[in-house]
């Protein structure tokens, strides 16, 4: 199994990424690596988007469980309590730090694309693409789900309980059942309001078939809790073999629109242990995922540009959200063209986050003036690609973990769409996945689309699981939902924390800026930024405000204590045992 320690002086500061790259020169800051936490003090905490959620990782943390074994409790109850955004038939990346010996390691568990997929599954017979709800409730929209073997893998390696002890609180919650919350009851009633719910969706999340459980239902969902005991007392065999295997199969097969997902399929898969991408980013190092994920791509591209100016204005400096503003959108716009699954696809990952290129795409940057438009650069080994604009919707969450011995885990998890694609198999629902992939393989001038779908090929993700070192010592552990948004949202919030000096609280509260191309999203600047922003040429739009993320954070202070923050737009809480 692949395990290496993040140690990295200064010249080894970038993990090795691509056979046959280099390492790029990383700037003089002295020695930066990941170290062993042996004098931890600190305390454990865990931040999720839901408190029953929290209250079950930090059960297993009292009985001595380690950060993975606190996300897998956390994992299980959010896939039951908060099925719109995660769960067992869906995907994760997860990054772990491990404090006895300083290693960082990345966990892949996204969903595969089945060996039945093919480049143009999502378009009609006219060429041109689908419609994306007839897509998203397709059984062709449902990649192999990857979250139980990712979960299984990181135990083997850093759990201290058994899988029986890490799923408990979530059987019993099944079992006994829970009350619907105000955000899962306005979720339902929204998706509901695109169309008609599909059949398993309808008799799961509404009491006659049409109206949405309001908020304070108790729900129950015994097979759910059979699913979970029958992974605890087999492992990752009982959910991808089995009866449980089978009622995936029979779900995607089943309806007007019928998926190739075999048995086959769900056997074959295992999740990656990877290295993860770091990079100095001023005096700390930061590190994050990488393909088939794009998130750790564009944070670490955008913050290695604005390496190159003075961001120390604070949160209140128009200038400030500017230069965040456009490293970010030119961060996007190499991120569209080139990022993808890498082991199908040629991916310039080194060259994407490489300092001299970062440096050069930073000379684009006006001080105070918004640029034309963001186009993609050309990084070292760079392919030649179409860009793909896929991506739509935010069926994802974030937690991260603490234990008392300093170990961290940092987790994205995601059905993709909400409900994802609204079919049922053994208590959970099954992602849409497959409509992360482009639907067209080409442009219309025929070059070729990094993320077109093929067999066994993994849909890019945007998600960007996050953690931050300072002299080598665990900093900040961060992520967001919130799809294509997730790298704009994570940005902000790593900029607030390390450039600005705000808790991790005041980071996530800060305005979400999403800058994909020419429109400048946000959600709630006051009225003297907005103008300000609007005078260096910034398009302000609120048009996807709705698009809220669901920042999670753990920080270790200057004082030696733990300093959480939760979203203030979701239902996330931080708490220690």
């Amino acid at each position: 199994m692949m395990r290496r320690a993040l140690l990295l002086s200064v010249l080894l500061l970038s993990v090795p990424l691509i056979a046959g790259c280099a390492a790029p020169p990383a700037p003089d800051m002295g020695a930066v690596e990941a170290k062993p936490a042996s004098d931890w003090q600190a305390g454990a905490m865990v931040a999720a988007a839901n408190p029953l959620a929290v209250e079950a990782g930090l059960a297993v943390l009292r009985q001595g469980g380690s950060a993975v074994d606190a996300a897998i409790a956390v994992q299980a109850v959010l896939g039951l309590v908060e099925p719109q955004s995660s769960g067992l038939g869906g995907g994760a990346f997860l990054i772990h730090y491990d404090a006895a010996s300083g290693d960082v390691a990345a966990y892949d568990g996204r969903e595969t694309a089945p060996a039945g997929a093919r480049p143009d599954m999502f378009l009609t017979a006219s060429g041109e693409p689908e419609a994306f709800l007839a897509a998203v409730q397709s059984g062709d929209a449902v990649g192999v789900p990857g979250l139980v073997a990712l979960l299984a893998a990181a135990h083997r390696d850093h759990g201290r309980l058994s899988l029986a002890a890490d799923l408990g609180p979530a059987i019993r919650l099944a079992e006994e059942g829970f009350a619907v919350s105000p955000r899962l009851s306005r979720v339902i009633a929204a998706v509901a309001g695109f169309g008609p719910l599909l059949p398993d969706a309808a008799a799961y999340l509404t009491i006659d078939g049409t109206t949405p459980l309001p908020a304070g239902h108790i729900l129950k969902n015994p097979a759910y809790g059979e699913t979970l005991k029958r992974i605890a007392a087999e492992g990752p065999r009982g959910f991808y073999e089995g009866p449980v295997a089978a009622a995936m199969v029979a779900a995607v097969r089943r309806g007007n629109a019928p998926g190739t997902l075999t048995a086959e399929d769900l056997k074959g898969f295992e999740a990656r242990r990877l290295e993860p991408l770091c990079r100095p980013y001023r005096a700390v190092l930061v590190c994050g995922m990488g393909p088939p994920s794009s998130g750790g791509i564009a944070v670490l591209a955008a913050l290695g540009m604005l390496g190159q100016f003075d961001l120390s204005g604070g949160a209140g400096d128009a200038r400030a959200w500017h230069l965040l503003i456009e490293a970010e959108r030119l961060a996007y716009a190499d991120r569209d063209l080139y990022a993808a699954d890498d082991r199908f696809v040629a991916v310039p990952v080194a060259g994407l986050i490489d300092a001299d290129y970062l440096a050069g795409r930073a000379t684009l940057i006006a001080p105070d003036r918004a640029m034309a438009e963001a186009q993609a650069g050309t990084p070292p080994g760079a392919p030649q690609r179409a860009a793909d604009l896929s991506g739509r919707w935010t069926g994802t969450s974030h937690f991260v973990v603490v234990d008392a011995s300093g170990n961290v885990v940092s987790m994205t998890t995601t059905i993709e769409g909400p409900f994802g694609s609204q079919r049922m198999a053994a208590g959970f629902f099954l992602n849409n996945q497959m409509t992360d992939f482009s639907f067209r393989p080409a442009d219309e001038k025929g070059r070729p689309i990094a993320n077109a779908v093929a067999p066994g090929k993994k849909p890019r993700s945007s998600m960007a699981p996050t953690i931050v070192f300072r002299d080598g010592r665990f900093l900040l552990a961060a992520g967001s939902p919130g799809g294509n948004a997730i790298i704009g949202y994570v940005l902000k919030t790593l900029v607030g924390v390390l450039d600005w000096g705000l808790t991790p609280q005041q980071a996530i509260a800060l305005p979400n800026v999403v800058a994909r191309g020419k429109p400048v999203v946000e959600a709630g600047f006051d009225g003297g930024l907005r103008a300000a922003l609007s005078a260096m040429g910034h398009e302000i739009s609120e048009a996807r405000a709705g698009e809220a993320s669901g920042l999670h954070a753990v920080m270790l202070g200057a004082d030696g204590r733990l300093a959480g923050g939760a979203d203030p737009r979701r239902e996330g809480i931080v708490a220690s045992p």
